[in-house]
């Protein structure tokens, strides 16, 4: 007996979800810690007492996926391999929601190309290898989404209404910005099942009463994000491309989900449910991104590519819907051979996608990071007790100060003259020191390293201050963005 529709839809879901699975966890270990996930490390590494206290203060948006990462790191440690892996699993249960998604309103061939395109998407990419929440974010969006096309399409309990609204809470809790994927869903019912309107409407409210205290903590933290109105993330490349998309299959996916769209625009009625299915993905790819823009621009600035991580499921849909399109144009007839077409094209994608993953697990994929050479450097040529200066002109989550906090077994035994006051006892994510230049012999001893990023670290003012004490350049060992230098007194 073949299998029914259902269970090949779910066999397809699962192809999808080990293939962006075993795509997120490849080469997940290989790029250095960065500074986005060493605050995620050091705040995993917190007790109890310590991670609340921080919370209070700073971070508390990212308070669920720590106190996660802190359970998690306590029983399989916090090696890169080990705190990436939860994102690597979501990224599989990412792929595998868009994949039933999908498959819900366009049978088994878009779901099989919708959910290895979401595994396997640029975006999908750079979060299933990074310690942060993004990836478990989006998996939580598009297994919400397949909730809700559940709840609207069959008359249900209001328990399973209620589950909803748990997980809209958790959703926010999870990562702030997913609060606008009710709005996606809210303009979704109200242009195609209306008469679920108040059942989603009183569902919705109970998630966001229930996720209040996150968004209250947000909005007294809110000078967190005040970075972001000196950096220059606003631009076309970032909001049309880089969001989901590399610069080079930017062009590609682009032209498929136009490609797409111009063929739903001509659907039949009996592809209604394709047209419904687009209409929900290109909802779910502008209106957030649309919301935050006029919120950076109106209210203060909100936005960067990785905020909106959790629209990739759209991204992916309507990618698949542009393949499958391009298909049925490419091969109009017989079905045979537009499913070979669609094969193929789909096959294409796929491989253009897979140059910028083998960069994105390179040594120095995480912002030219190179914290954990440096680290093997010291551990292999330093001596217990010499002290190391660590570079303090960058910004806090640039600084090679971090890495005792993320490679501590690597400089154990190493003296850090300049630490006034350990992060694990301050409120805030960061150490309290005090500045290089205030550094006296006493303080450093006969035998200093240090380290400094730059392209003449030579001549940085760590180095000059410090020959002015009478230390002088045995050794400069240049990484990628750090140079470890050695110097002696005398």
């Amino acid at each position: 007996m073949p299998p029914s529709p259902r269970s090949r839809l779910w066999r397809v879901a699962l192809i999808a979800g080990v293939v962006g699975a075993v795509a997120g966890t490849l080469g997940s270990w290989i790029p250095s810690f960065w500074g986005d996930e060493a605050a995620s490390v050091m705040s995993a590494s917190r007790t109890w007492p310590e991670l609340w206290r921080m919370l209070q203060t700073v971070d508390g948006v990212h308070g669920a996926y720590y106190a996660f990462l802190h359970v998690w790191t306590g029983l399989f440690g916090a090696s890169e391999f080990s705190v990436r892996l939860p994102s690597a699993i979501a990224a599989g249960f990412l792929a595998a929601g868009t994949a039933a998604l999908a498959g819900r309103f366009g049978g088994a061939r878009l779901a099989l190309a919708a959910g290895l395109i979401a595994g396997l998407l640029p975006r999908t990419a750079v979060m299933a290898a990074e310690a942060r929440s993004y990836a478990i974010g989006s998996a939580i969006a598009v297994w919400l989404t397949v909730l809700l096309m559940d709840l609207l399409s069959r008359r249900r309990a209001w328990w399973v209404w209620a589950a909803y609204a748990v997980g809209s809470a958790v959703a926010i809790y999870v990562f702030l910005y997913l609060a606008l994927l009710l709005v996606v869903h809210g303009l979704f019912v109200l242009l195609f099942h209306r008469r679920s309107l108040w059942r989603w409407a009183a569902s919705a409210v109970s998630g966001v009463v229930l996720a209040l205290p996150i968004v209250l903590l947000a909005a007294a933290e809110q000078n967190q994000i005040g970075f972001l109105a000196y950096r220059d993330y606003i631009t076309p490349l970032n909001v049309l491309a880089l969001q989901w998309f590399d610069p080079v299959t930017a062009w590609l996916c682009g032209a498929l989900i136009l490609i797409g769209l111009v063929a739903m625009l001509g659907a039949r009625p009996r592809e209604a449910d394709r047209l419904r299915l687009s209409a929900l993905a290109l909802i779910w790819l502008v209106l957030p991104t649309a919301a935050v823009l006029i919120g950076s621009v109106l209210i203060a600035p909100m936005y960067t590519v990785r905020y909106l991580s959790f629209c990739t499921p759209a991204a992916a849909i309507l990618v698949a819907v542009g393949v499958l399109a391009a298909a049925r144009g490419i091969a109009q007839r017989p079905p045979a051979r537009m499913v070979t077409a669609g094969a193929i094209l789909l096959a294409v994608v796929l491989a253009a996608f897979v140059p910028n993953l083998i960069v994105l697990r390179g040594p120095y994929a995480k912002d030219g990071s190179d914290w954990r050479e440096a680290a093997s450097y010291l551990h292999a040529h330093a001596q217990a007790g010499d002290a190391v200066v660590y570079d303090d002109r960058p910004k806090n989550s640039e600084e090679p100060r971090l890495i005792p906090a993320v490679y501590p077994a690597d400089v154990e035994g190493l003296r850090d003259p300049a630490l006034v006051t350990p992060f694990r006892v301050r409120a805030g994510l960061w150490d309290r020191t005090r500045p290089n230049d205030r550094l006296t012999v006493t303080d450093l001893g006969s035998s200093v390293w240090a380290l400094e990023r730059g392209p003449d670290p030579a001549h940085s003012p760590d180095v000059a201050h410090l020959q002015a004490l009478g230390f002088r350049i045995v050794s400069a060992h240049r990484i990628n963005v750090t140079t470890v230098l050695h110097l002696v007194h005398g």
